[in-house]
């Protein structure tokens, strides 16, 4: 599924303000705060900005909607009406935006040649690894290092400092980030997972297992509760087996209470479903399985459209069974 988001370019700048001195780290030193431009103010976005002000960083933050200034303002931080602008003489670019698409339409060459000399992109947005290359390649040419930070949680997560991000690129560049990116999440939950492409890799891998676990667990109860086995029962069965998991013993009191986890849109698992079984493909390694969770999760797209809902392929076995799993 592709969409196609305009972001504006700001027009007419096309660098930094001259005479700007080098920094050699993400965080300006131990007394000197990074100027940070942060992309998208969504849910995740939001406290990541609160976070960052809170940590002493300033911070100007630019999306497509205008409606989100009185929010960012309120943070403490400065709005832009643009990413480009937004950008200039900033020591960080942190992009936090939906997908590939919406990262490449907001990152024009303006926005890496209005950077501060020396300065870093660390983008969050759970992107492709194919689509992400390109802006890397652009950003390189205008002498910005790169790191890819993908991010595990959610909006709490984010607000309270307990995001797990899955981190690509040079150990270098991280190390000198580690200061900026220890404001958003605790040391122990930033991931070095290995060069460019490894975190996204890494963030869609474990997509791909929670909603390959979410549908499997479905069909199992579903089978259970038709052979006569009391739900709650059963989950607290497997929750303590060799059977046993996060999403058993975490996310399934969501689901009980009928609760579809509409967080995050089912177009969007569906492209990273798709992003991660293709780059099995590319690679040479079996995906039948793979294959499996993206078809379900198709066929529930197709049946429920874009809407949120992390568990709408359990919704969509539900219907097939004439049952909800509901104690």
């Amino acid at each position: 599924m592709h969409r196609v988001s305009k972001w504006p370019d700001g027009g007419g700048l096309s660098g930094a303000p001259q005479g700007h001195v080098r920094r050699n780290d993400c965080h300006g030193g131990d007394s000197v705060p990074s100027r940070v431009a942060l992309v998208g103010a969504g849910r995740m976005g939001t406290p990541l900005c609160g976070r960052l002000v809170s940590a002493g960083h300033t911070v100007t933050v630019a999306d497509l909607r205008s409606e989100r200034e009185e929010a960012v303002r309120s943070l403490g931080a400065d709005w832009a009406p643009s990413v480009t602008k937004a950008a200039v003489g900033a020591d960080v670019l942190v992009t936090v935006v939906p997908g590939p698409d919406e990262a490449a339409a907001a990152l024009p060459d303006a926005v890496f040649a209005s950077l501060a000399p020396g300065a870093v992109w660390i983008d969050m947005t759970s992107n492709a690894p194919a689509a992400a290359r390109a802006l890397r390649e652009r950003a390189g040419a205008h002498g910005v290092d790169v790191l890819e930070a993908p991010m595990g949680g959610g909006p709490d997560d984010a607000e309270n400092g307990r995001l797990r991000l899955y981190v690509g690129g040079s150990a270098d560049v991280l190390d000198r980030c580690r200061p900026l990116l220890e404001a958003v999440t605790t040391p122990d939950r930033i991931r070095h997972m290995g060069g460019p492409g490894s975190g996204y890799t890494t963030k869609l891998l474990i997509n791909l297992l929670w909603f390959g676990q979410a549908a499997a667990t479905a069909e199992a109860l579903l089978l259970g509760r038709r052979a006569g086995i009391d739900l709650a029962a059963l989950r607290d069965t497997l929750a303590d087996s060799a059977a046993g998991s996060d999403f058993i013993r975490r996310d399934l009191t969501a689901l009980f209470a009928g609760d579809y986890l509409r967080s995050y849109g089912l177009d969007r698992i569906h492209d990273q479903l798709t992003v991660i079984t293709g780059e099995a493909r590319d690679l040479g390694t079996p995906h039948e399985m793979a294959d499996t969770v993206l078809r379900i999760h198709r066929l529930a797209l197709e049946r429920f459209g874009p809407v949120d809902g992390e568990l709408l392929a359990v919704a969509l076995l539900e219907e097939a069974a004439g049952t909800l799993l509901r104690p």
